[in-house]
């Protein structure tokens, strides 16, 4: 399997929040629009103040289409979050793809890299690191770690307990989320000395638990 079907893979049990699945080109445009619409709001006054009616208003559309696909203002923000987490995985396997990676740092510092490219280009991005205060956690980040661990042992092999490599990078998302998320709370292009500090903080979190950056390395 390709690192690229390891990154993005299939999730078919995952519950969705949109109420209607669109099933025409023009139902999914629509349904894209009021996303869009939700993903500037949240960037001008943050998810908390989001409602059902400032994405009517703002797309443009009447609030009986807004409920056609969300019951509520929590499944506006669901859904938001799956686009922005979706993306993020379309990201990181743009940049994995055809890649030789020269390390197993290399490999994770290009899924930060993709993750800081999103806050900056990817409107709404924010929501989520943030609406995680609100919703109830879905298991993205738990569920990436795997992926990424994936990708990790079909380049350099096994690095002794699987399921202990997966809790490490687990925590390793943690810690850059947090800290990229507050890079752009500080500076809206990100405060450098954040995301330098992220970088820093996981790579000295994983190489001390994944045995030593050299060891992973000969095994390229």
């Amino acid at each position: 399997m390709s690192n690229v079907d390891l990154i993005l893979g299939t999730d078919h049990a995952r519950k969705r929040a949109v109420r209607t699945e669109p099933t025409q080109r023009r139902s999914s445009q629509r349904l894209d629009a009021l996303l869009d619409a939700a993903a500037e709001i949240v960037d001008e006054i943050g998810f908390e103040r989001l409602t059902t009616q400032m994405v009517a208003e703002r797309a443009g559309a009447s609030i009986g289409t807004v409920y056609r696909y969300f019951p509520d203002r929590v499944a506006v923000l669901h859904s938001l979050r799956e686009r922005s987490v979706r993306r993020y995985r379309e990201r990181v396997a743009d940049l994995f793809d055809g890649t030789e990676f020269d390390g197993w740092w290399h490999a994770v510092e290009l899924a930060v890299d993709a993750c800081i490219d999103l806050y900056r280009d990817e409107p709404g991005f924010s929501v989520v690191h943030g609406s995680e205060r609100e919703l109830s956690d879905d298991g993205i980040e738990p569920e990436f770690a795997d992926r990424l661990a994936s990708v990790i042992e079909a380049e350099f092999g096994e690095l002794g307990d699987g399921e202990e490599l997966r809790f490490r990078l687990g925590v390793a998302i943690e810690l850059v989320d947090s800290l990229v998320n507050r890079a752009f709370m500080r500076d809206p292009e990100g405060d450098e000395r954040y995301l330098r500090e992220a970088k820093r903080v996981v790579r000295e979190y994983l190489e001390g638990a994944l045995g030593g950056r050299r060891r992973v390395e000969s095994a390229a």
